[in-house]
C-alpha cells in the first residue's frame, strides 16, 4: 500500500468522522444533545463499533444538492456489542442535512436491517431527522417504504429498539412505531405525524412541540413511548439495560444472569401486603420487587395506564416478563388504555420466548358510555387474544379479587395458563360481592323488616362462599393455594418445570386479532 493511498484513506475517513462539521456539532451540543459517534459510543461496548458505508454520499442532483456532499449521507451505521453481545445500530446524523432521509440514507439503513435479519441480532436505531428530505422527492418516500417493509419483516424475529433523540415527524415516525419499544429524551425528542404550525392550519390549535408529541405527552397521554428520561445518557444506559433482558432473535431463549440472591428466600412482609378490607388498595409493585431477584424490576410504560404494571425481571437469573394488575390506580381494574399496553407486552414475550408471571387483582372491567363507546369489548379482547396465543411459559398468582371476565382474561387456566395459584386471601367469583348480592337476593332484601341487615347478612354469606380460592382449586383451575412468603421459590420451581415447555398453535398464516 502506497504512501499516498494511505494518506488517502487517513483523509477521507477523517472528513467522514466530521459529520456536517465543526459549527454544526456545535450547535447540536448547544442544544444539550450528542452527535450520531458519540452516542454510538455511549451504547456500546467500548471500541466494539464496526463502521459500514462511511464513505457514502446522495446521488443526487437537484435544488443545489450537487454542490452539497458530505460522507455517510446523514446516518451512521453499523455493528457493535452490548455486554458483549451483537448488535446492529443506525444513528441518524442530524449536522448532515437535519439527519434527512435520501434514497441513499435509506439504503444504508436497509442494509444493516438485512444483515441483522441474516444473523439474528437486534437492530437499534438512534433517531434524529428532520423527516424526508424534500430535494429528493418521492425518492425518499420510497426509502421510507423500504425501512417500513424490512420493521415488519423483522416484527417478532429480531428485536427492534428506537430510540429518538431528537425530532422525528412525518413518515419518519412510523418506523418506530412498529419497532418493540421506543425511548424518548424529555425536552430534546418530539414525535408527531404533523407539526406544531399544519396542526394550527389545519385545526386552528395552538399547541407546542413539547404538549404535541414531547416525551412525557407519548409517555403519559398516547402510549407511544416506552421509556422515557432526562438526558440522552440516561436513556442510552437504559436501553443497554433492556438489551440484557432479551435474546438476540426469536430462535433463542433470554440470556442468563447469575444471582446472589436465594432461590429459596422467602419474604414474611409479604403476608401483610394485602390489606383485610377488600376495597383498600396496595401497591403490587411492593409484591414484585419482593419476589423477583435482588428487587431489579425494569418497568415498561411506566406513566401509562398505571393500573396495570408490565416490565422485565429475574427469577433465579431468568429473564421473565411481568404482568400486574394494580390496586393502588383505579383499584386495578382493566380498561382500554391498560388492555392494549398489556396486550402488546404480552405478544412481545410471545415473541421472543420470555416467560409471563402474572400477578392478578382484577375486579373487572371499566364501566361507562366513554369506554364502551371507544370500543372496550374488542380492546379488552386484545388482551384475552394474547395470553390465549402464548405459548411460552406463563405463571399467574392471584393475590386477590379475580372477578368476573377479567378473571379468564389475566391467564386463567382456560386460556392456558401453566401453573395457576392463588394466596389464601384470593376472591374469585363473577362479581363483587355487593353486586352479587343484590342481583340474586333482591326480592329477598325487599321484603325483608330490615333491608339493609339483610344485605349486609347475605353479602357475609356469599363472601363466605367465593371470598377464597378454595372453591376453584376444587375445579383443579387453581393448581395450589400457599401462603405469600412462598410466592418468590413457588415461582422459581415452576419455572424449573416449565423450562422445556413445548407447545403449539394450530397452522395458519397468522391469525386475525381485533384491531
Amino acid at each position: 500500500m502506497s504512501e499516498e493511498n494511505k494518506k488517502r484513506l487517513h483523509e477521507l475517513r477523517k472528513l467522514s468522522r466530521e459529520g456536517g462539521g465543526e459549527k454544526r456539532v456545535k450547535a447540536q451540543h448547544d442544544k444539550g444533545k450528542f452527535t450520531a459517534r458519540e452516542r454510538i459510543e455511549i451504547l456500546l461496548d467500548r471500541g466494539s463499533f464496526e463502521e459500514v458505508d462511511a464513505f457514502v454520499k446522495h446521488r443526487s442532483h437537484d435544488f443545489g444538492l450537487d454542490s452539497q456532499h458530505f460522507f455517510t449521507d446523514g446516518v451512521v451505521t453499523g455493528s457493535g456489542t452490548i455486554d458483549g453481545r451483537l448488535v446492529f445500530v443506525f444513528s441518524q446524523d442530524f449536522t448532515v442535512f437535519g439527519g434527512s432521509l435520501s434514497e441513499a440514507h435509506a439504503e444504508k439503513i436497509c442494509k444493516i436491517m438485512d444483515m441483522a435479519m441474516k444473523v439474528g441480532a437486534p437492530v437499534i436505531g438512534l433517531n434524529d431527522s428532520g423527516g424526508a428530505r424534500i430535494q429528493e422527492g418521492v425518492v425518499s418516500l420510497g426509502g421510507y417504504a423500504d425501512i417500513f417493509l424490512r420493521n415488519t419483516m423483522a416484527s417478532g424475529v429480531i428485536p427492534q429498539l428506537s430510540a429518538v433523540m431528537g425530532p422525528c415527524a412525518g413518515g419518519a415516525v412510523y418506523s418506530p412505531a412498529i419497532t418493540d419499544f421506543i425511548f424518548m429524551v424529555e425536552h430534546t425528542s418530539y414525535m408527531f405525524v404533523t407539526g406544531p404550525n399544519v396542526v394550527k392550519t389545519v385545526t386552528h390549535e395552538d399547541v407546542t412541540a413539547e404538549d404535541l408529541g414531547g416525551a412525557m405527552t407519548h409517555a403519559s397521554k398516547s402510549g407511544v413511548a416506552h421509556f422515557t428520561h432526562e438526558n440522552e445518557v440516561q436513556s442510552l444506559t437504559q436501553l443497554r439495560r433492556l438489551i440484557g433482558f432479551i435474546p438476540q432473535n426469536n430462535m433463542e431463549c433470554p440470556p442468563h444472569r447469575p444471582t446472589a440472591d436465594d432461590r429459596n428466600r422467602r419474604d414474611a412482609a409479604l403476608d401483610d401486603v394485602v390489606p383485610d378490607n377488600p376495597n383498600k388498595p396496595y401497591d403490587i409493585k411492593d409484591v414484585i420487587t419482593r419476589t423477583v431477584d435482588d428487587g431489579e424490576f425494569m418497568e415498561v410504560q411506566e406513566h401509562y395506564a398505571g393500573n396495570v404494571v408490565v416490565g422485565f425481571a429475574r427469577y433465579d437469573g431468568r429473564s421473565v416478563g411481568i404482568v400486574a394488575n394494580q390496586p393502588a390506580v383505579l383499584a386495578g381494574v382493566l380498561d382500554i388504555d391498560a388492555s392494549l399496553k398489556a396486550a402488546r407486552f404480552v405478544r412481545f414475550c410471545d415473541c421472543f420466548n420470555i416467560p409471563l408471571v402474572v400477578f392478578e387483582d382484577v375486579p373487572g372491567f371499566l364501566p361507562g358510555t366513554e369506554q364502551e363507546w371507544r370500543g372496550i369489548i374488542k380492546h379488552g379482547a386484545k388482551l384475552l387474544y394474547a395470553f390465549a396465543e402464548a405459548t411460552v411459559q406463563k405463571i399467574t398468582i392471584i393475590t386477590r379479587k379475580a372477578y368476573g371476565g377479567a378473571y379468564d382474561v389475566m391467564n386463567s387456566k382456560h386460556i392456558r395458563g401453566d401453573f395457576n395459584y392463588a394466596w389464601p386471601s384470593a376472591e374469585i367469583a363473577v362479581m363483587g360481592p355487593k353486586g352479587a348480592v343484590e342481583i340474586i337476593f333482591r326480592k329477598d332484601i325487599e321484603a325483608s323488616k330490615d333491608p339493609e341487615a339483610a344485605l349486609e347478612e347475605k353479602i357475609e354469606e356469599y363472601r363466605e362462599k367465593f371470598a377464597n380460592p378454595f372453591i376453584a382449586a376444587e375445579r383443579g383451575y387453581i393448581d395450589d393455594v400457599f401462603e405469600p412468603n412462598e410466592t418468590r421459590p413457588r415461582i422459581i420451581r415452576a419455572l424449573d418445570i416449565l423450562e422445556n415447555k413445548a407447545d403449539s398453535n394450530p397452522s395458519k398464516k397468522h391469525g386475525n386479532i381485533p384491531l
